[in-house]
């Protein structure tokens, strides 16, 4: 693994010629790289120290609209700027792209230079210094699902998105022989991952036809956070090269299974994992039972972060392995919550109810405010349901974007932890997707009722 760049390795590969492209990159409210590309000889000679961006980059939805609404900017402010300041802890080569290396930044004020509280990165440092004041860390992971298709991004675009053909023609779950007519795609997202200095241990095939799942070692949670950005945005690259379109959209037809993306958690203290209690049953401490009672306590509150758009609502249904409840089981995928490794020192909790579209920072910012409000409370944990947790008729996920932004929109454990600013912000981002869903006219309503209405 060749892993993260020192400044001054860089400042030598860029004298040798062998770097000559900088890729200086913020996390957007959708998870996505935006930034600039640097001539690698400017970099090194002073643009290391920040740059400039719009400050729209954290007002605007998947189309790059600038919906009204947002208090932090606006036409009526006009559009100013914010400062972008490298990470260079992130530091790194992008060895599917020629001669370039990429940085991720943090967004900071323009005038005063302090973080941007709704930029995803502030968002999840903010709840880890909470913990860091309780003497925690946070470690991470989370799984990457996504769907291969036969057909390139372009070709798919102009065709209306229609006759959508994965490159598999049935479900590939752990399936060796049809994961191998994947590897010229698969093969260099691991490799160049693995060169980029993301910990990957590796890939499967998942629960449909074309759909791949990748693995990255857990970590600390912004680490964690930057790696599944990070991926997420190679997937999209290496395919592009190869010809071939990926979808991380949570459920690309109502007759496939959707694509999720799990998180794995625990806090740890000292060195090691403080869910751990050898004494308990479970291996579960008491920590972790005040925490886990928190997570699904303010499930709801938090599941716009974990589903922010019309379409990832989708996804929940009865027997695709996505969750409908937000309870808690040991080993079982059909919760909302699963208890891994009971009994060991690798005890945690995995969250099901996030799907392929969340950004993780603000995912892993969301469950952390709810399980620290747990520990501070110190809130009961109920015992773990058995059996199908679909068969329940309590906890239930909210069914749809409106409900989560009402939950959202009035958490006041949100509010505290977060601020009334970044959660204003969100609640207008998911008012937005709203409001610009219901003003389209879809396929389905127009083939149900055009003739027969």
């Amino acid at each position: 693994m060749s892993g993260i760049l020192s400044f001054e390795t860089l400042k030598a590969q860029v004298t040798s010629g062998e770097v000559d492209t900088v890729l200086m990159c913020l996390v957007d409210m959708q998870g996505r790289l935006m930034g600039k590309r640097f001539h690698a000889a400017h970099f090194v000679n002073g643009g290391w120290e920040e740059s400039h961006c719009c400050n729209y980059l954290l007002a605007t939805d998947l189309e790059m609209a600038t919906p009204d609404g947002y208090a932090s900017t606006s036409w009526e402010s006009g559009y100013g700027d914010y400062v972008m300041r490298p990470d260079m802890a992130t530091l790194r080569p992008v060895p599917w792209l020629d001669a370039t290396v990429m940085v991720l930044c943090d967004v900071l004020d323009h005038h005063h230079h302090e973080p941007i509280p709704h930029s995803p990165r502030a968002v999840l440092k903010k709840q880890l210094a909470r913990l860091e004041e309780m003497g925690l860390s946070a470690i991470a992971a989370t799984e990457l699902e996504f769907f291969i298709f036969e057909k390139s991004f372009d070709d798919i675009r102009k065709s209306g998105f229609r006759d959508l053909e994965p490159i598999s023609g049935y479900n590939e779950d752990y399936h060796i022989f049809q994961t191998t007519k994947e590897e010229d795609l698969m093969r260099p997202v691991r490799n160049h991952l693995y060169a980029a200095g993301l910990p990957i241990e590796g890939t499967k095939g998942e629960a449909e036809a074309g759909q791949e799942e990748l693995n990255i070692k857990y970590a600390e949670a912004l680490d964690t956070s930057d790696y599944h950005t990070i991926a997420k945005h190679a997937i999209k690259e290496i395919a592009w090269q190869k010809g071939r379109a990926v979808t991380f959209l949570p459920k690309w037809s109502h007759d496939r299974v959707g694509s999720s993306s799990h998180v794995h958690q625990s806090l740890w203290k000292d060195g090691k994992n403080a869910f751990f209690d050898a004494d308990d049953e479970l291996g579960m401490s008491d920590l972790m039972k005040n925490y886990m009672a928190g997570l699904l306590k303010y499930a709801p509150d938090y599941t716009y972060f974990l589903a922010p758009y019309v379409n990832s609502y989708k996804r929940f249904q009865k027997g695709t392995f996505a969750p409908t409840r937000t309870i808690w089981s040991v080993d079982n995928r059909t919760a909302g919550f699963r208890l891994c490794a009971a009994g060991s020192k690798s005890v945690r909790v995995e969250c099901r109810v996030g799907g392929s579209d969340l950004n993780p920072y603000l995912a892993i910012a969301a469950q952390l405010a709810a399980g620290i409000k747990g520990i501070e409370d110190q809130l009961p944990l109920d015992p773990p349901t058995v059996g199908d947790a679909y068969a329940g008729d309590t906890g239930f996920i909210p069914q749809n974007l409106r409900d989560a932004m009402a939950a959202l929109t009035s958490s006041k454990m949100l509010r505290d932890a977060m601020g009334e600013d970044v959660i204003d912000h969100y609640s207008r981002a998911a008012e937005w997707e709203l409001e610009e869903f219901d003003r389209v006219v879809t396929d389905y309503e127009i083939a149900r009722g055009f003739e027969r209405a």
